[in-house]
């Protein structure tokens, strides 16, 4: 594929998220502390998570494995960043989920299944197919060094903010307790904002399009998601409210 065709298909995508986003503004994802009745089917929230993130893991390997920059520096350097994060996030991050988190709608896992396979597609298919080879000197850029920095902070952050929710409920506990301590004491869904500063950090790094559109899908998913929670919260400071599920969502 021509850049310029790629580049098209990737602002359709972008469109697509901000599409999202004005969705989302107005109807909370249906998971987690927001779940409700009337969206089907639903699976073990371990189980959804691990199938939903799976895809990420396989199309950007498949890429890389069968492209001919195996062997290139920063070609190497990207796939093991990108592998870092969605290997947890498929395999360590739902086997510490408390096994009575609340079930995930098979609907969104399949949704979120559909997203990380094109996402795969156009983060894989640029950086092993489509653009010219990033030359070894690319890992001394300045927009390399920075974005890399900035998507390992945001990784720390996020992972240092899922451990803090994990600890919130003791065992046997069913009921959702707000998060005290960390960066919860200066920033609202910090592990949301670690993630947005990790994608962000992407696409510096790899100072793409492709980069770019996943950075804004991202902020299109969890700002909305991070406003429904702060309005949750609110309403639990101000009526004592107590809602079963897991302490992520």
């Amino acid at each position: 594929m021509e850049v310029a065709a790629f580049h098209a298909l990737v602002c359709g995508w972008s469109a697509a998220g901000l599409a999202t986003f004005i969705v989302l503004w107005f109807v909370p994802a249906p998971y987690g502390r927001h779940s409700r009745p009337g969206w089907g089917p639903t699976l073990d929230a371990r189980l959804g998570w691990m199938l939903m993130e799976l895809p990420a893991v396989a199309v950007v390997a498949a890429f890389f494995f069968t492209s001919g920059r195996r062997t290139e520096p920063a070609a190497l350097v990207f796939f093991v960043m990108w592998e870092i994060h969605y290997v947890q996030r498929t395999f360590v991050f739902p086997s510490l989920l408390a096994p009575g988190s609340t079930p995930m709608p098979a609907l969104i896992a399949s949704l979120a299944v559909v997203f990380n396979l094109v996402n795969g597609c156009l983060q894989g298919g640029w950086l092993y197919r489509v653009c010219p080879a990033y030359p070894a000197g690319w890992l001394r850029d300045p927009r390399f060094l920075a974005g890399a920095a900035l998507f390992f902070a945001g990784m720390a952050v996020n992972w240092h903010s899922d451990a803090v929710l994990r600890k919130l409920r003791r065992p046997g506990e069913s009921g959702y307790r707000l998060p005290q301590g960390g960066l919860f004491r200066w920033v609202f869904c910090p592990n949301y904002v670690g993630e947005m500063v990790e994608w962000t950090g992407w696409a510096i790094a790899t100072w793409s399009l492709a980069g770019a559109s996943f950075a804004l899908w991202t902020a299109a998913n969890l700002i909305p998601r991070a406003v429904w929670h702060h309005r949750w919260r609110s309403q639990v400071r101000s009526g004592g409210r107590s809602v079963p599920g897991g302490p992520r969502a």
